[in-house]
């Protein structure tokens, strides 16, 4: 583990002068992300069979307490699919939700302000694949979404 960190300080000083001649520190963010995606790539085909750790230095695939991300500060809001994910493995979808509760609901307990149009693809696609019934209300003629 040690080796790897040398290794890689060593790249990054080596890519330090290209990196900083970039004035935005957006396109600077990009560049070092897509080069470490790529360290990684060919350190992970160089090390088959022993343990992939991620960009962070974690073990890939492990799980660091996902349900208490969205609560952190710094850290980055889950996306609409993730959401939508833990409400269904939650008792949300036990009673009927039109998109517009759904998105709302996002906002309170996920502090993440989707547009319903973010929403309506992902809950169209977990429909079809039965994970999801969608039916019209007899009330207001619009989509609600309901577990199966």
């Amino acid at each position: 583990m040690n080796r790897q960190i040398e290794k890689l300080k060593k790249q990054l000083t080596e890519i330090a002068e290209v990196v900083n001649s970039f004035q935005s520190e957006a396109v600077q963010v990009r560049v070092v992300d897509r080069l470490l995606d790529e360290i990684m790539e060919a350190e992970k085909s160089e090390t088959e069979g022993s343990e992939i750790f991620n960009k962070r230095g974690r073990k890939a695939g492990a799980d660091y307490g996902s349900e208490n991300r969205q609560s952190i500060p710094g850290r980055k809001k889950l996306g609409a699919t993730k959401v939508l994910n833990q409400l269904l493995s939650s008792d949300f979808f036990k009673t009927p939700h039109s998109i517009s509760s759904i998105a709302e609901y996002c906002k309170e307990k996920f502090d993440s302000d989707f547009k319903t149009s973010e929403l309506s693809g992902i809950l169209l696609k977990l429909a079809k694949e039965n994970r999801l019934r969608r039916e019209r209300s007899n009330e207001n003629n619009r989509f609600e979404y309901v577990g199966v």
